[in-house]
């Protein structure tokens, strides 16, 4: 792999830096993995610190509407205190753990339309430059993966994946946004709702489950969000009746309104509280941004599935993301 560029505030001579994350998704709470590769310049410089920072591309309401903009949650210093000599070579291997936060970017291989980066850092006698800028696969953790594909063998459909940002009142949420992923309902569901928003928050004991039903009006009151909340362990994933479990969910998402009602009060006064700073925005308040990342895909018994058209847009998107930031550093 070559070196991606010349850090633009070393100047002219100044060294390149690449980072080669190693192959295959990472997890949730995991390690990261890779080695950053230094090539000297035409002099001697000091290396001060190199640092890694995780990055997310994350949507925010504001009065004027939906912005977009990357948001960093984890950052990490992986070497420095040595000097680089002229022309040299030298690689720095790393290992990281990920936050239990970090959003899942793909199921089975195939991509959901989260865009996640691990963006590099070198400090030089003062300087410092983001130099590299390197796409990140997350896969689910078994828990996930198993709830995702219960959803699918009860007969839901993948919509699309986004994150938000702003917190989820009433949870343990620890980063600065949240991810939804977005089911249409199965027909055994389809009378009581129009949609389903899938929240997970990890930690190393466990994991929330956050749901959030688009619930269908009747004849007496008008449509409205329900959110309830459930909590599952990473142990015994793999003895548990995943199917029947997450059915019981959502049987108590549709035939209660105990669950928080959008106006009606309850557990969570206001499911997603804004505030966070949003580069030149604030994020605040909750919205369905609906199908757009990837193609309404029927679960089967081979579990929740995403169409082709759904990588592909990632693809894109990711490569626009990327070139769009290295031209704001140049």
């Amino acid at each position: 792999m070559v070196f991606k560029r010349l850090l633009g505030a070393l100047g002219v001579g100044g060294p390149s830096v690449d980072t080669v994350l190693d192959d295959g998704p990472v997890r949730p709470g995991g390690p990261l993995s890779g080695q950053v590769h230094l090539e000297g310049g035409s002099a001697d410089h000091e290396i001060e610190q190199i640092s890694l920072e995780l990055v997310a591309r994350v949507e925010a309401e504001h009065e004027d509407g939906e912005r977009e903009g990357t948001v960093a949650f984890g950052r990490f210093a992986v070497g420095g205190g040595f000097r680089l000599a002229e022309g040299e070579r030298r690689s720095v291997p790393f290992t990281v753990t990920l936050p239990w936060e970090t959003p899942v970017t793909e199921l089975h291989g195939q991509q959901l339309g989260v865009v996640l980066g691990v963006r590099t850092e070198l400090a030089v006698a003062g300087a410092k430059d983001k130099g590299d800028l390197d796409p990140l696969s997350v896969a689910p953790l078994p828990a996930q993966e198993a709830v995702l594909e219960a959803f699918g063998r009860l007969g839901f459909g993948f919509l699309s994946a986004d994150l938000e940002l702003g917190h989820i009142r009433g949870t343990g949420q620890t980063l600065p946004f949240y991810q939804e992923i977005e089911l249409s309902p199965s027909p055994q569901y389809a009378h009581a709702v129009n949609e389903v928003e899938v929240t997970f928050l990890a930690t190393p004991g466990g994991m929330e489950v956050v749901l959030e039903a688009d619930k269908r009006g009747g004849l007496f009151h008008g449509g409205y969000d329900a959110v309830n909340r459930f909590t599952v362990s990473h142990d015994g994933v793999q003895h548990l009746d995943w199917e029947a479990e997450v059915d019981s969910w959502m049987r108590q998402m549709t035939e209660s309104r105990g669950a928080y009602a959008a106006g009606h009060g309850g557990p969570y006064p206001a499911p997603h509280d804004g505030g966070h700073p949003y580069e030149a925005a604030h994020g605040g308040g909750h919205h369905r941004s609906g199908p757009g990342t990837g193609a309404v895909v029927a679960g089967a018994a081979a579990g929740l599935a995403v169409g082709a058209v759904g990588g592909f847009v990632a693809a894109e998107v990711i490569d626009e993301v990327f070139d769009d930031d290295d031209e704001d550093d140049d």
